[in-house]
């Protein structure tokens, strides 16, 4: 994230918003400053990939069939997108102390390629899917228990057919919670910073991509990767297909389902 707060204090706050700062607090290299401009960067950040990938995935690929389902809810694309803008500033601002520790060099993010090799590189991005996904798996099967459904993930459930703009529609305690696996793998594995910037905008994407209805993938895949096919499936039956790459670890969890879409097709 410096890479994000390094440019924006280059070409937005140093030249024309602090040009000349006095305050101690003001000083590029204080933690109130840091929080303040990454709060409003990763807020108005948060809001143009949303809006961005939503609306693309909405005109070119969302499945509009789904808007004749009887499961499907009055003006659901404008409660979802309610929800979600209500929700992106919270989810920001919880998530901003964690990239304020990335940018102060508590984290393992590096500058150089050199430092570990484009082969590490490379694996780092798969180890990053890896990790992140056995993470979010467990917090999403937590999620569902009774008491935390209840008050943290029962609003994200209101979508029983679901649109992109449902991405982020979520309880903002939720939809942090559900994010932490991707902060906690820099702290404990070396990531290149472009990489992990990378990855943060390839998540958005992924996440809106499995809510878009557009159940399209290779066929070698389908055992593979937890796409919209499993997760329109988790909305449709609540207890199956918890993952959010791959089918793995609902499959060692006794959780995976294979997709109604694909069984009906085989049939």
């Amino acid at each position: 994230m410096d890479i994000v707060l390094d440019l924006t204090n280059t070409y937005i706050v140093d030249p024309y918003l602090l040009p000349n700062p006095t305050n101690e607090w003001l000083q590029k290299e204080s933690w109130s400053r840091m929080l303040i401009t990454l709060s409003v960067v990763v807020v108005l950040g948060g809001y143009a990939l949303y809006f961005l990938f939503a609306t693309l995935s909405y005109f070119f690929l969302w499945d509009r069939s789904i808007a004749k389902s009887p499961r499907y809810l009055k003006n659901q694309i404008k409660r979802e997108i309610t929800m979600a803008s209500l929700s992106l500033p919270l989810m920001g601002l919880l998530t901003v102390p964690i990239f304020v520790m990335e940018v102060k060099g508590y984290s393992k993010l590096y500058d150089e390629v050199d430092e570990y090799g484009v082969p590490f590189l490379l694996c780092s991005l798969f180890t990053f899917l890896l990790f992140t996904d056995f993470g979010i798996y467990w917090i999403h099967r937590g999620l569902h228990l009774p008491w935390f459904y209840a008050r943290l993930h029962k609003p994200h459930h209101r979508w029983l057919v679901t649109t992109p703009f449902a991405s982020h529609a979520f309880h903002p305690v939720d939809g942090f919670a559900q994010s932490i696996p991707y902060h906690i793998y820099v702290f404990l594995f070396p990531m290149h910073k472009w990489a992990y910037l990378g990855m943060f905008v390839f998540v958005n994407f992924w996440t809106i991509s499995i809510h878009d209805g557009n159940f399209r993938v290779p066929s070698f895949l389908v055992d593979i990767v937890n796409g919209a096919a499993h997760h329109a499936d988790h909305h449709a039956y609540f207890n199956y297909n918890y993952g959010q790459f791959f089918t793995l670890w609902d499959r060692i969890g006794g959780s995976h389902r294979m997709p109604k879409f694909y069984t009906a097709k085989a049939a």
